[in-house]
């Protein structure tokens, strides 16, 4: 019997959630998931980010996976020499103090392992639930501490960290768990090179499935019915235009 996908209309509700939520899948099939569109070479993932609010989802190849950054985090593609990657990322944008720390920081970055050939994101899909490997929420500031709440509410002290907060492009903080399998969170949207293609108040946090479902499980004894949640919500109703 297949896992259902998690019932998330109560989290919806509680934090006011005015965007869609975003999966990225790993299927056999891209045809479930239309209407589906492709980007061009070089095109970031997040410049379809009005597609995923439309109701569109963005279906990636090996042989069509829009910029170089996708390409080798989704793909394992590198369309730049070694070198003159480290090049590009230290030289020319700064990205780390030294050109040794970015080559140890790409040794020990582990690029996500595909199953199948097709990588998806847009809105969730309910059938397809099985495939999908990460959940993405676009929120603002007053909903990301609320999910910082929720990604800490199980949390045992010694379980591994339940949220992240990794250095790395857009694309990568879809997927930047080390084991999927774990029940954890990741804040995202940090990518300078990608923020073009969102509303400046707007970050996100991704989630493994386990953690979504923790998420979806919170209830009437959580702090999403609690007076701090509360307070928070009838301030920002007060506020002056």
């Amino acid at each position: 019997m297949k896992e259902a996908q998690p019932d998330f209309s109560r989290l919806r509700e509680r934090l006011d959630l005015r965007h869609s939520l975003i999966g990225l899948f790993d299927a056999p099939d891209p045809n479930p998931f239309g209407p589906l569109v492709t980007p061009g070479p070089g095109e970031c993932v997040f410049a379809f980010f009005q597609d995923w609010l439309n109701g569109k989802t963005l279906h990636l190849t090996q042989d069509r996976f829009g910029c170089g950054g996708c390409g080798r985090w989704m793909f394992d593609v590198m369309t730049r020499k070694r070198e003159d990657f480290i090049s590009f990322l230290v030289d020319s944008e700064g990205l780390k103090a030294s050109r040794e720390l970015m080559e140890e920081w790409i040794d020990a970055s582990q690029p996500y392992q595909r199953q199948h050939p097709h990588i998806l994101i847009g809105p969730l899909e309910e059938n397809q639930w099985e495939h999908c490997r990460t959940v993405t929420f676009f929120i603002d500031a007053d909903q990301l501490s609320a999910l910082v709440y929720g990604a800490h509410y199980h949390s045992a002290p010694d379980d591994p960290p339940p949220l992240i907060a990794p250095f790395g492009s857009g694309c990568m903080e879809l997927a930047p768990f080390r084991d999927l399998s774990l029940p954890q969170a990741a804040i995202g949207a940090t990518d300078i090179a990608m923020r073009q293609h969102l509303p400046p108040e707007i970050l996100a946090v991704t989630v493994t499935r386990s953690m979504f479902q923790r998420l979806c499980s919170l209830d009437e004894h959580s702090f999403l019915y609690k007076p701090f949640l509360k307070k928070l919500k009838s301030s920002r109703r007060k506020r002056p235009e």
